[in-house]
């Protein structure tokens, strides 16, 4: 009797260049004494990582972001969130709020030492820029892609000072 050729197993699907893998990322930045930053950790298909420092301010004019749920957890310092019908809550370390899309809000730091935030955003509408943000006053923006760094204001690091 012939002997049956052996076929070779299939590739696991982990396995190839086309195989998905996994992005690690560690919570660190630098803080600060003056302006904000917002650094991207991991950014995947539908949902996305930051880490974002604000030696003061915040984001100060109320707004919603129509296509994402996200949603903010105080890594250190102090945040109070406000809502367009009065609704504020202080936040503190470990702290966080969810922000389904549309739900307006704004934030502020209320300590002397820096926020940080790690913020988690999560497409709602594949068809729409995810980072568009609508105003009370009703204008329209995008303001800049999941996967960009950002830095605002006249920014002053602190010299060998990060988190954690």
């Amino acid at each position: 009797m012939p002997e049956t050729p052996q076929k070779s197993p299939a590739p696991a699907p982990w396995d190839g260049e086309d195989a998905v893998k996994p992005k690690f990322f560690t919570m660190a930045a630098q803080l600060l004494d003056a302006g904000n930053t917002e650094t991207p950790l991991a950014v995947g298909e539908h949902l996305w990582l930051k880490i974002k420092v604000y030696a003061k301010g915040g984001e100060n004019k109320l707004h919603a972001h129509p296509y994402q749920d996200h949603s903010f957890i105080v890594l250190d310092g102090r945040a109070r969130f406000h809502g367009p019908r009065g609704e504020q809550r202080e936040l503190a370390r470990n702290d966080g709020i969810f922000l389904p899309a549309g739900s307006y809000y704004w934030f502020e730091t209320i300590a002397e030492e820096p926020l940080v935030l790690l913020r988690v955003g999560a497409v709602m509408a594949p068809d729409k820029h995810p980072d568009t943000r609508i105003t009370a006053d009703g204008q329209w923006a995008v303001r800049r892609g999941r996967g960009e760094t950002f830095i605002s204001g006249d920014v002053a690091y602190r010299d060998g000072a990060y988190y954690p």
